[in-house]
């Protein structure tokens, strides 16, 4: 059943203290968990800030909140939602600019992991919607720019159907985690995605230039690093998403290129552009100061790391390792069939990876992995296989 509008309509956007304030009495006087979501303007702004939040709770109704003419702060809500379980989509998308504008929930049930663990095999919201609820959600807007304004008709009635029935989702979920002996694990695992920090920051963000494949010397590297930070400090300025100041295939072309002067840079395509001539020498000085560098500043070709090396080199570097890891990743394989979670949920990639590599010199699997960020669930299914892995030798 198509689900097209929500049963209330389209409530009256809050955009003043007043409607705040009032909006923060509904919730409070309202039952039971907190629907919550979050729209951002990913792939137009710099920025991850929220640009509308959508709330709904039993006898409150539906709320879309605009922060910006409330200078993105909605403390005034934090009280009111101090307390009873928040109920998001992903909610690790959503979290940080939630926090950003004042927001932190108390208790949390994530409808898209709680669908992981459940082994269903579509996650998205309008998936697991349709298979649990048999209701179809209108679709189409996630990916608009949510900092426009005024904020078209149809957006808001999208923005409020996604929080219609998220309650009811995850009551459903919840009764699925428990017919299968997963809810506790469940909790587990959003107690981990409420409590994580925000992330560290990137050791050389900038190899995350797509196309940087071809990229081998490392003066050219350096130009790649050098035009990704001038784009970098532009966009931040401008609150501009970076590939819509300079596309990543710009930079790679230019740093290849190595063009002598900045006429030749502007010869380049995306840099003939009438936006891109404009900014031709800060472009070019950016190039500049990459081939001024001495060559102790040059970076290397690959990433510095505190992790394994690459697996692919496992077999010739340490065939131990290698036969640890491909035990440890039959085992792991067998206990996501047996219980249809993935692999990755059951267990970190990358902390499978460095147990294999360098096992704990003491033996203690379950305390390597505690360690390593593994919840107490994680650790009762793994350990046991991961230490018979580890007892593997090469053939």
């Amino acid at each position: 059943m198509p689900l097209l509008r929500p049963a209330d309509g389209i409530p009256d956007v809050v955009r003043d203290a007043s409607a705040l304030a009032r909006t923060a009495q509904a919730i409070e006087a309202g039952s039971g968990p907190i629907a919550v979501d979050a729209e951002r303007a990913s792939g137009f702004r710099y920025s991850q800030r929220a640009y509308l939040v959508q709330l709904r709770r039993a006898g409150s109704g539906s709320a879309l909140v605009d922060p910006i003419p409330l200078g993105g702060d909605l403390t005034a809500l934090a009280p009111a939602m101090d307390g009873p379980e928040w109920v998001l989509h992903a909610a690790s998308q959503d979290l940080p600019c939630l926090a950003e504008a004042g927001l932190r929930p108390a208790a949390l049930f994530d409808t898209e992991l709680a669908g992981r663990l459940a082994g269903l095999p579509r996650v998205g919201l309008g998936p697991l919607t349709e298979r649990m609820l048999g209701l179809a959600l209108e679709k189409g807007h996630g990916a608009a720019d949510w900092s426009r304004r005024p904020l078209p008709e149809d957006w808001l009635n999208y923005a409020a159907l996604d929080v219609e029935v998220l309650v009811e989702l995850r009551d459903v979920l919840a009764d699925l985690l428990r017919e299968q002996g997963k809810l506790d694990w469940a909790y587990e695992e959003f107690e981990a995605v409420r409590t994580a920090g925000p992330p560290p920051p990137r050791t050389d963000p900038w190899r995350r230039t797509s196309g940087i494949h071809k990229v081998r010397k490392p003066r050219a590297l350096a130009a790649v690093r050098s035009l990704w930070e001038a784009r970098d400090t532009l966009a931040a300025e401008r609150d501009v998403a970076p590939g819509r100041v300079l596309p990543d295939s710009a930079i790679i072309e230019a740093a290849v290129a190595n063009p002598p002067d900045a006429r030749a840079l502007s010869q380049l395509p995306v840099f003939r552009g009438r936006a891109q001539r404009r900014l031709e020498s800060y472009w070019f000085g950016a190039l500049r100061a990459a081939q001024a560098l001495p060559d102790a500043e040059l970076p290397r070709s690959s990433a510095p790391t505190d992790g394994p090396p690459p697996v692919s080199r496992w077999g010739d570097r340490d065939p131990a390792a290698a036969a640890r890891l491909a035990a440890a990743r039959t085992g792991l394989a067998e206990l996501s069939e047996h219980w249809s979670i993935p692999v990755e949920n059951l267990l970190q990639p990358d902390l499978m990876r460095r147990l294999c590599w360098s096992p704990p010199e003491d033996g203690d699997v379950p305390a390597f992995l505690r360690a390593g960020g593994a919840r107490n669930w994680q650790v009762e299914l793994t350990a046991p296989v991961l230490e018979k892995a580890l007892a593997a030798r090469p053939s």
